[in-house]
């Protein structure tokens, strides 16, 4: 354990020594630790799983829920900027200190358990939210649904948002067996709401031997009369869709009052969600999109949002994305690539992207591997009629967020 009076940031780099590997799947250690914290769990659990769209379905939840008076906590990774962002109460990030102190509960009971970097901050979130005595706590799956830390705590009501490749290293290769990861968030007897209007087999026959209740579009609810999100995209509206009837077959009919709705929905937003800033003359579009099924959504995004320049795209990812699956829908839409390094030691080299995106596209993509000096070149390349995009990995679109002054930096 670090000494006492130890800052936010030591913990978090302490936590990357505790457990061998990054990513390890699995509840039992997540039970035994959170039996022995023993904490108050609170009326309503609602667990947002999905490929896509699950950050935008939490904030969406979370700002109904609160406009209707409900106490919320909501869990979210992973983050743009700062961690206390994954740990929301009310509408802001919690403070550093309560973070800590939850950090300091946990490991005074963990003994030797060696929890991973996300497992042992999914249980400070719960520390933090029983603590606060909240009324309804809405956590995001971080990877799949069956074996994440998440899903240790039994939700009065499960929203999955769609299911589409991505981490297939830990999920597998193929979506009926991803479905089948993701539908082991389901429960007897608690409703499941299915965001997405292709639904895969393995989600229908869960929630038949599981006993769930599986509310799907088109069927159970619809995206007719939604008030437009804030959220940019057109898609935005089927996750509110979606959102809107977790919360009514959830019990909490008061978040879905249409008056409250239509005032609380267009003022949704989240950051690094088609975001758009204009920095130093040109226009900056940062999305985390790193998935294939995300990069259609984009490509999507981009071609109904016509500007009289060019589209360059700075990009960096991790290792273990389809990268070849990402380029390909956004090629049409870009003008000039420009390959980085994300900021994590799973970073895809930027040479190697930049040649697999050149392979992808027949054209020529740039190797700048500093993030500092790839924005340089972009803006060097941008006019004030043109279009930066910013995309690939949160890991690219947080630190390029900061390094142009959109965030403050991290406290050391």
């Amino acid at each position: 354990m670090l000494p006492a009076g130890a800052p936010l940031s030591a913990w978090l780099t302490w936590l990357e020594t505790l457990s061998p590997n990054e990513i390890d799947l699995g509840l039992e250690r997540v039970q035994d630790v959170l039996g022995r914290l023993e904490l108050p769990l609170p009326e309503h659990v609602l667990l947002i799983a999905g490929t896509n769209g699950k950050g935008s379905s939490v904030a969406m939840a979370a700002a109904l829920l609160r406009a209707a008076g409900y106490r919320v906590g909501a869990y979210t990774s992973p983050h743009i900027v700062h961690y206390n962002e994954r740990i929301t109460t009310g509408e802001v990030p919690v403070p550093d200190q309560a973070i800590v102190a939850a950090f300091e509960q946990i490991e005074a009971v963990r003994n030797d358990v060696p929890l991973t970097y996300f497992e042992y901050g999914t249980l400070a979130a719960f520390v933090v939210f029983a603590a606060a005595k909240l009324d309804v706590w809405v956590l995001e799956v971080g990877m799949g649904g069956r074996l994440d830390a998440t899903n240790v705590i039994d939700p009065t009501g499960v929203l999955i948002t769609n299911v589409s490749l991505d981490h297939c290293a830990w999920l597998g290769n193929d979506i009926e067996t991803i479905a089948f990861e993701k539908a082991g968030v389901m429960r007897a007897g608690v409703p499941v709401v299915y965001g997405d209007t292709d639904v895969p087999q393995a989600i229908v026959n869960h929630a038949r031997e599981s006993g769930a209740q599986l509310l799907l579009r088109d069927r159970d609810f619809t995206t007719g009369n939604i008030p437009r999100p804030g959220l940019p995209g057109e898609f935005q509206a089927g996750n509110a869709a979606a959102v809107l009837a977790l919360l009514g077959a959830a019990g909490l009919p008061a978040a879905t009052d249409e008056a409250l709705v239509a005032d609380v929905l267009p003022t949704v937003s989240l950051d690094g969600r088609g975001q758009r800033v204009r920095r130093q003359g040109a226009e900056w579009f940062f999305d985390v999109a790193h998935n294939p099924a995300a990069a259609r959504v984009l490509a999507e995004t981009l071609a109904a949002d016509k500007i009289t320049g060019q589209t360059i795209a700075l990009v960096a990812m991790l290792d273990d994305k389809d990268v070849e699956g990402i380029v390909g829908p956004l090629d049409e839409h870009v003008d000039l690539w420009i390959a980085t390094t994300a900021d994590s030691p799973r970073s895809l080299p930027a040479g190697e992207l930049a040649r697999r995106i050149a392979i992808t596209t027949g054209r020529p993509c740039l190797i700048v591997a500093a993030l500092a000096d790839a924005l340089q070149s972009a803006r060097r390349e941008a006019s004030k009629s043109d279009r930066i995009l910013v995309a690939g990995s949160f890991y690219i679109v947080g630190p390029a967020m900061v390094e142009l002054g959109l965030y403050s930096r991290p406290e050391s």
